[in-house]
């Protein structure tokens, strides 16, 4: 029996229509981790060291803690999602949200 190709995290067809959409543009995402609960602090400490990460908060419920990053284009959000993150020890899992329009940051108001 053939064994089927293994797909990736994110399908072909959802990644043409990301970089279709953000490819050359600045995107920002919020990153949800899970991680080892006795690793939370470390976890913590290790992201806020990525310069594309702004903001850094532990919280309670199913997230253990939310990261906002930004990037000039999407293919660099893919590869720190991919590659980097990874890398570091003790996160169990990850859910990316691409911000489609920011209403409100950094405490400005801003009109879309």
């Amino acid at each position: 029996m053939n064994n089927p190709t293994p797909k990736g995290p994110v399908s072909r067809t959802v990644e043409s229509a990301f970089t279709k959409v953000w490819g050359d543009e600045h995107v920002v995402a919020l990153i949800a981790l899970k991680v080892e609960t006795s690793e939370a602090d470390t976890v913590a400490s290790e992201v806020a060291k990525f310069t594309e990460v702004d903001d850094v908060f532990l919280v309670t419920g199913d997230t253990d803690i939310f990261l906002k990053v930004r990037f000039p284009r999407y293919d660099e959000l893919k590869e720190f999602v991919l590659h980097r993150l990874p890398a570091v020890r003790g996160i169990r899992e990850t859910r990316t949200l691409l911000v489609v329009t920011a209403y409100k940051e950094s405490g400005e108001v801003s009109r879309p």
